[in-house]
This record gives structure tokens, C-alpha cells and sequence, in this order.
């Protein structure tokens, strides 16, 4: 049960193989298409076309571009030609490590790959600025540059007897950041959970831990140095354990101080060991406690954005999130307007305060992973990517501009391929109920070829906007 609720979070969280919007100094609202629009997202201008993103995982595209230049600018001019306006480049890794330039972590070196001989690491031996190289050559194509980190991670434990990478498994002193789950058999530090078979994946640092957010912070400052468009936090919540995270000594006693009480039985009264959904008896702090956590991803958000925004304002700050709300407070995360009063819709698991750590307000635009089944376009509801994006309108109460988009990799039959006639299908469900469209992941349009699939749902959404 838990190996599959691992691979489901990371399959739908987007891996590879994912203050205000208003302008600090002037006050007007400001799109990231349309930097002198003053309209709200809920009245765009129709004669505007709409900004179409790819996202370009590190990971999963670290063998064509660690070490070549060449490729990274052959593939912007493809990017540009599909009909693509922006790139979204990964450039914080499930390791922890950056491929950008900072002091406070160390470079990428080696990234866990599938080659032709089966998983193995892919060494990086060039030392240019990978980042930088991007926004180059994205810049010759007239293309925005956005660049996201995975927030909350330290580490990453690979499959196989491959081994593992990352701040958390080089410095011992950093085990008190880690996550502490709430399992079955006791209150267990992430770290000493090492079995790859069952553990694999992404090592999470615990939001609530000062230190680490202070951490991230200063890896922020140091990316808003560059000439970006935007920033988009990704990950930015509590680790795939979902509800079993985080219970470390840290959250409990920022829990008590936020409550004004302290919680005796602990973590008995929160939640009783290995929950992993929604139980049928809640213990006393069960609700208070979730949202407690949406608090502290809500602080840190608002955070984020003042150190991005001190750095250079002119840089857009969101986030991606997976767009099935109705379950993602299992992640700590409310990415709501404030003004969508979540308790009414969801009375089982939210407080009438729930509402107050809805973050969108405090954002100049939101990426929405519509990640539903190629044979699950159309519809209303999660789990369509047209419904995705339609309760996207609903939740977010024109607070803040939205992308959505499908992942044509890894969610329910874009494994294999083969599905070029459904990628405008695609574009036209999300891209007309929403502000925008991005795809993840590049290295899927590559694999499989859908460069004229895509152009060809660009070319027709561009055809049905007024002149």
C-alpha cells in the first residue's frame, strides 16, 4: 500500500520518469503575457493570445543537455516553432542539488537516468552555467525563461542498489531537517527509512523547520539574480508520506504554540499512527492540525515571495500544484483564494479557518497539473482535464492568473506513446478553460514525437481568437 501511494503522489506530483498579484510599486496587476494588461484573468482580452508553456524536467532531460549546448539551442528553435511561448526550466532537482549559481548546496554532477544499458547515472563534466545557456538560447527565439525548484527536497534515494544523491545523505548534520513520518510502528526520521525498494524517491526537509526554510530562501534570492520572467515553486509541501508528515519535535511544539495548547498525547490526538487517508474517528486536533499545516505553507509562500520580489521585482512568482484539490490536503497545501470558503465543501477535513491559508492572492500566476487520462480530455469534475481547469475558475476567485496542462508521459495511457491525435485535444480543453496551457514534459514530445501534434493544437487555438 505505501510503495503505491509513493508511486501514485510522484506519477500525478509531476516527476520525471513534476502578497499579492499586484505590482510592488505601482499597484497595478501585472499578467505575465500582457505586462501593461489591467485587466482581471476572469475578462482577459480576447484578442490576446494566450501564453502556452513546456515544462523541461532536469532529471528526466539531463542526458541531452548537461553537457551540450548544441542541443539546448536546436530544441528552442523546435520549442518556438511548435507554437510555445515559454520555457519552464528545472533547475533544482528531487536530489536538492541546483543547476544554477549559488553557495548554499552543491552543483548537479550526476543525475539517475534510463541509458541504453538500464538505470544508471548520467555524469555532468561541463561546468558552464546550465541556467544560463537556457536563457540564451531561449532569448535568440524570443522566448520567456521561467525557472523552478523543487522546494522542499534534500535528497534522493534511487531504486535498484543505484544509491543516493543530495545534501541529506552527505551531511549527517542536516537529519534533524528531514521529515518525520507518523508510521505504523512509531514516529521514523525519513532518513532511516532506506530500503529501495519501498523508500525510493525524493527525501523531503520538514516546511516547518526554520532552518530549512531559511535554506530555500537564500537559494531563492540567488536565482532571482538571473534574467528570468518567473519563478514557480514546485513541491512546495510536505512530503509523500502525505498525512503521515510531518511529526517531528519542531511541528509539534509550532503546532502547540499556534493552538495555545499543549498536546499530551501526541501523536495520538492529532492522528493515530499510519493514517494515510481520512479517518472515520477523528482524534481531537485531527482538523486544527491540518490546517496548521496549510499555515505553514502559506507563510512560507508569502515569505518566498518577498525574498524573490526584493531581489527583482519584475520577476513573476507562482507555484505548480496538482489541480485534484479535493484530495491535496494530504500535501499541507491550500493553493485556493482565500475568499473560496473550503469548509463549506469539504466539512470533513476543513476548519472554518481553512480558509484564511488559501495562498493565491499572494501570487502572479499558478501552473494547474490537469494530469487526468488521455481518454479523460473532456468532462466536468477532477480527474477530466476540461473539469481540472474549469473548477480552477472556482477555486482560485480571480485572484491570480492559471496555466493547466497535461502530463503526455506518465498519467494513464501516454505511457507508450502513440498519441499525437489526442494533443490537440488537449490544448483545446485546457488551454480555453483556463489563462493559459503548459505540457510536461518536454522530454515526451521528444520521445514520442509530438512536435507537428502540438503546433497543430496551437495553430487552431490561435485560428479561433478574434482579430
Amino acid at each position: 500500500m505505501k510503495k503505491l501511494f509513493k508511486i501514485l503522489i510522484l506519477i500525478f506530483c509531476g516527476v520525471a520518469i513534476f502578497t499579492s498579484c499586484k505590482d510592488d510599486s505601482d499597484g497595478i496587476p501585472e499578467w505575465p503575457w500582457n505586462d501593461n494588461s489591467t485587466e482581471e484573468p476572469d475578462d482577459p482580452d480576447v484578442t490576446e493570445a494566450k501564453p502556452r508553456y513546456v515544462w523541461i524536467d532536469a532529471a528526466a532531460n539531463f542526458p541531452d543537455y548537461a553537457n551540450s549546448k548544441e542541443n539546448i539551442a536546436k530544441d528552442m528553435v523546435k520549442i518556438k516553432a511548435a507554437g510555445f511561448t515559454d520555457i519552464i526550466v528545472d533547475v533544482r532537482p528531487t536530489t536538492g542539488d541546483v543547476l544554477f549559481k549559488t553557495d548554499a548546496v552543491d552543483q548537479v554532477k550526476r543525475m539517475d537516468v534510463w541509458g541504453n544499458s538500464g538505470y544508471v547515472y548520467y555524469e555532468r563534466t561541463e561546468t558552464w552555467d546550465y541556467l544560463q545557456a537556457f536563457i540564451d538560447e531561449a532569448r535568440n527565439q524570443e522566448l520567456k525563461v521561467h525557472a523552478s525548484i523543487n522546494t522542499f527536497v534534500g535528497g534522493y534515494l534511487c531504486p535498484y542498489n543505484l544509491g543516493s544523491d543530495g545534501m541529506l545523505f552527505r551531511d549527517d548534520s542536516k537529519k534533524e531537517w528531514a521529515s518525520v513520518a507518523n508510521l505504523e510502528d512509531g514516529l521514523t526520521n525519513t532518513m532511516d527509512l532506506l530500503n529501495d525498494e519501498t523508500d525510493s524517491g525524493a527525501k523531503f526537509m520538514n516546511p516547518a523547520n526554520d532552518e530549512v526554510q531559511n535554506f530555500v530562501l537564500q537559494l531563492l534570492g540567488d536565482l532571482a539574480k538571473y534574467d528570468l520572467d518567473g519563478i514557480i515553486l514546485d513541491r512546495c509541501r510536505y512530503d509523500d508520506y502525505g498525512l503521515e508528515s510531518d511529526f517531528s519535535t519542531v511541528s509539534k511544539q509550532k503546532f502547540e504554540e499556534y493552538i495555545g495548547e499543549t498536546v499530551t498525547n501526541f501523536p495520538g490526538d492529532i492522528m493515530a499512527p499510519g493514517t494515510q487517508s481520512l479517518p472515520s474517528s477523528q482524534p481531537a486536533y485531527f482538523k486544527k492540525w491540518l490546517e496548521f499545516r496549510v499555515k505553514v505553507i502559506h507563510d512560507f509562500i508569502v515569505k518566498a515571495r518577498e525574498k524573490v520580489k526584493s531581489v527583482n521585482t519584475k520577476i513573476n512568482f507562482g507555484v505548480y500544484v496538482g489541480a485534484w484539490y479535493s484530495s491535496y490536503y494530504t500535501s499541507g497545501v491550500n493553493w485556493a483564494s482565500p475568499k473560496y470558503d473550503t469548509s463549506v465543501y469539504y466539512p470533513k477535513w476543513a476548519t472554518a479557518d481553512y480558509k484564511n491559508y488559501g495562498y493565491a492572492d499572494h501570487l502572479d500566476y499558478i501552473f494547474l497539473g490537469a494530469y487526468a487520462s488521455v481518454d479523460k480530455i473532456y468532462g466536468s469534475g477532477e480527474w477530466t482535464m476540461e473539469g481540472f481547469c474549469k473548477n480552477g475558475r472556482e477555486l482560485l476567485k480571480g485572484d491570480v492568473p492559471y496555466a493547466g496542462g497535461p502530463d503526455i508521459g506518465n498519467s494513464t495511457g501516454w505511457t507508450d506513446g502513440g498519441q499525437s491525435a489526442k494533443i490537440p485535444d488537449a490544448i483545446d480543453a485546457c488551454i480555453n478553460n483556463s489563462d493559459g496551457f503548459f505540457a510536461f514534459d518536454l522530454c515526451h514530445i521528444k520521445k514520442y514525437d509530438y512536435w507537428n501534434a502540438f503546433k497543430t493544437g496551437f495553430d487552431k487555438y490561435l485560428a479561433s481568437i478574434p482579430q
